[in-house]
C-alpha cells in the first residue's frame, strides 16, 4: 500500500463533484469528520449534496446551510450534520449548535478553519480548488487510519 496521505482528483463539472461525494459516502462511518476547504464556488456544497444523497436517495432537497449554519439529516446508521461555518466569528458559537454531538455522528464542515481548536485532528480534509478549466480535489487523511482508508478506497489496483 502506498503511504502518501494526499490523493488528487480532477473534477470536470458538477456531475463529477457529486460523484466524488458519493464515493466518499461509501467509506464514512459514525464519528467521522470531513473538513471541506475551498474558496467560494469551489464545490464544497455540491460535494456535500452528492455525499448526502448517496447515503439516502430519498432526500431530494439539500440546501446550503449558509444561513442556518447547520442542517441535520437523520440517515441510518447515524445522522449526518452539514455545517457551513462561513459566518461563524468565534468557535465557541459552535457549542450552542450541538457541534460536540455532531462529532459522534458524521459531520461535514464547510469553512472548517472557523472551528478553530474545536475541529478534530482525526478528520478527512478535502481541499477543493480551481485548476484551469476544472476543479481539483485533494484528499488528505490526518491519521494513519484515514491514510489507510483513503488508499484502500481510491488506490485500488
Amino acid at each position: 500500500m502506498q503511504s502518501s496521505p494526499d490523493i488528487e482528483i480532477l473534477l470536470n463539472g458538477e456531475a463529477e463533484t457529486l460523484e466524488l461525494g458519493a464515493r466518499l459516502a461509501s467509506l464514512l462511518r459514525a464519528g467521522d469528520c470531513v473538513a471541506l476547504y475551498g474558496d467560494l464556488g469551489a464545490g464544497k456544497t455540491t460535494l456535500s449534496r452528492g455525499l448526502i444523497q448517496a447515503m439516502d436517495t430519498a432526500i431530494e432537497e439539500i440546501p446550503s446551510p449558509t444561513y442556518t449554519i447547520v442542517q441535520t439529516y437523520e440517515i441510518e446508521p447515524c445522522a449526518v450534520w452539514h455545517f457551513d461555518l462561513y459566518r461563524i466569528d468565534n468557535p465557541m458559537e459552535l457549542v450552542e449548535l450541538g457541534f460536540d454531538d455532531a462529532l459522534n455522528d458524521i459531520s461535514l464542515i464547510e469553512w472548517p478553519e472557523n472551528a478553530g481548536s474545536l475541529l478534530p485532528e482525526n478528520r478527512l480534509s478535502v481541499r477543493l480548488a480551481f485548476s484551469g478549466d476544472v476543479r481539483k480535489a485533494c484528499l488528505s487523511g490526518g491519521t494513519a487510519e484515514w491514510i489507510d482508508r483513503l488508499n484502500d478506497h481510491f488506490r485500488k489496483n
